[in-house]
């Protein structure tokens, strides 16, 4: 298959790298237009893969049987609407990324769009890419209607395992932000690694209660113990990791808060439903993004991204 991976991040390169060594023909797209890309990975295992990849070639883009998109959610709609006029029809377009929301920025578009969350953990250092910690792939369509493309997530899967297809992809979404609206902006307000969150469980219940409250007026038939269990499980999981929005704050990048307690929030208020304690993480990430020495540096296509 002809793909090009948009975003070329630690996740985007794990794409690249395990669909190259699957015998798929990939490319990268990069903000910054260059010919050519080369990546270096180091698995869990400790074997390292080095490849060099073609990038931004219009005419590999009008050709690409599949863009696999791996930005940060803030980046997506822009990017995508920038590129999507140069895609076949027949093209389908994953967007790979945490949060939600991304999706109502987007207008119908004549393509197929997938929605894909994944529990892969990786992370640049010095020009390499390590992967942390296999995980699973969630994969299914935007709307429940349309055409199942199931046979996609084979195709995934036989390059980075597990990916798992789902007809409706919209509970696993909601249990991804879930987990997210709690460990993220926790790590944050504590400033510690994932695992030192286990002792705060009465704060990690009440977010849990006030997300379950929110995820059953969407129909989900949630319940906050369980919740609670899935969180805790990723917390010790994950026990030395520092989680992606910490590692975003002490950066000075943006985070991705706004698309996860905040989309939260903003389902929360159409449902007249209080959520104080989530509402209390986000407006303490919201200012620490733009407190003094953590400058809020733009995620959007008028900033650099890769």
């Amino acid at each position: 298959m002809k793909i090009t991976v948009l975003g070329c991040g630690a996740l985007g390169q794990l794409w690249l790298s395990a669909l190259h060594r699957q015998g798929h023909e990939v490319q990268g797209w990069l903000r910054s237009a260059q010919p050519s890309m080369t990546v270096h990975i180091t698995a869990p295992d400790g074997e390292r893969h080095r490849h060099s990849f073609p990038a931004n070639d219009p005419q590999w883009l009008a050709n690409s049987e599949l863009l696999l998109v791996t930005l940060k959610a803030a980046q997506i709609s822009s990017a995508v609407l920038q590129i999507q006029p140069l895609l076949p029809p027949h093209c389908t377009i994953v967007l790979m990324h945490n949060g939600m929301g991304v999706i109502d920025e987007l207008p119908p578009l004549p393509q197929t769009v997938l929605r894909a969350i994944t529990t892969h953990s990786a992370w640049r250092h010095q020009g390499r890419v390590i992967h942390v910690a296999h995980g699973v792939t969630h994969l299914g369509p935007v709307a429940c209607d349309e055409n199942p493309l199931s046979p996609l997530a084979d195709l995934l899967h036989e390059a980075l395992p597990e990916v798992a297809w789902h007809n409706d992809i919209l509970p696993a979404c909601w249990n991804k932000l879930a987990i997210n609206c709690v460990i993220n902006p926790l790590s944050i307000k504590y400033d510690c690694p994932n695992g030192e969150l286990l002792q705060y469980s009465g704060e990690i219940t009440t977010l849990c209660e006030e997300i379950a409250a929110v995820m059953n007026r969407e129909g989900l038939h949630a319940d906050a113990r369980q919740l609670q269990q899935s969180v805790t499980h990723v917390m010790q999981n994950s026990a030395a990791n520092y989680s992606s929005m910490l590692q975003d704050i002490r950066t000075g990048r943006r985070t991705e808060i706004d698309y996860i307690t905040g989309y939260l929030l903003r389902k929360a208020v159409g449902y007249g439903i209080p959520v104080p304690a989530n509402r209390e993480l986000y407006q303490r990430v919201k200012t620490k993004e733009s407190a003094d020495g953590h400058p809020k540096i733009s995620a959007s296509l008028s900033g650099a991204w890769q």
